[in-house]
């Protein structure tokens, strides 16, 4: 054992621990503040497009939104929160708020943000919003990448989403070829009994890296899924199909790193 000492503070080092364990974290969120005002919005937009009036108790509107729109409605309801949210000035800076030291810690402090923050809503018994199981990798994501995941409902049992746990992930994607699998379908079969359900309450975020396995089902649950995702990566992490000034953008860069990028040696004549 080494007796050179650890950078990590006590705190930061059982959050990357936990982290690099089973590749996600479960968390409250840093600033309620910040998590409420994106969740009114949310619900003030929805009620907005569907000519309703503003809910008092926005959460429970969120939950029930499914007995004001049907499934042929959704994606159109989904598409105008998504537009609205991601137009105002404020959104992305409250979104970064509520994990703000966790992703300094498990991503590191020149941080890049993708453009616009995703939305799912999933209504009860909806078979039109399933994300199958994968892993953003496969598709030409960068594996130096966080998931920030933030319900703004309750989300549990087949209303949330699943994660394989790190070790158990790495352990089907060195199979992969042995297992000869032909569809998503007999994956998810193959790892559904490793797979975690998690269970979130409202107030608490989700941290995991996309490098594992994950998804969703047909959500038997008797409320909606309101769930936002946007990604997190240090700025001189490699970069993969998604690029920096096409999907991501700097939001925190040093002042070394700009004194730095700025200089030039002296010319010598």
């Amino acid at each position: 054992m080494s007796n050179s000492p650890s950078f990590w503070r006590e705190d930061e080092r059982k959050l990357s621990d936990t982290f690099v364990r089973d590749g996600y974290v479960i968390q409250p969120a840093e600033s309620r503040a910040d998590l409420d005002r994106i969740r009114d919005l949310l619900a003030d937009i929805a009620a907005s497009y569907l000519k309703l009036p503003p809910a008092e108790d926005k959460g429970a509107f969120l939950d029930r939104i499914h007995e004001k729109v049907d499934v042929q409605r959704l994606n159109d309801l989904r598409l105008a929160v998504i537009r609205e949210m991601n137009e105002e000035a404020w959104t992305r800076l409250a979104y970064f708020n509520t994990a703000r030291r966790a992703l300094e810690v498990l991503v590191g402090n020149e941080l890049a943000m993708q453009l616009r923050i995703n939305l799912s809503i999933q209504l009860p018994n909806d078979d039109s919003s399933l994300l199958p199981v994968h892993a953003d990798v496969w598709a030409g994501d960068s594996p130096y990448e966080v998931v920030l995941w933030v319900p703004f409902v309750h989300v549990y049992g087949t209303k949330t989403m699943f994660i394989l746990p790190r070790d158990k992930d790495s352990h089907y994607q060195a199979k992969m070829g042995e297992l000869k699998l032909k569809s998503a379908e007999e994956l998810h079969r193959a790892i559904e009994p490793d797979l975690r359900w998690l269970d979130i309450p409202y107030g608490n975020v989700l941290l995991f890296t996309q490098n594992v396995m994950h998804g969703n089902i047909v959500n038997r649950e008797p409320e909606t899924r309101w769930s936002t995702n946007c990604r997190f990566k240090s700025v001189f992490s490699p970069y993969h199909d998604k690029k920096l000034g096409e999907f991501f953008e700097p939001i925190l860069v040093r002042p070394a790193t700009s004194i730095g990028a700025s200089y030039r040696l002296p010319s010598v004549a």
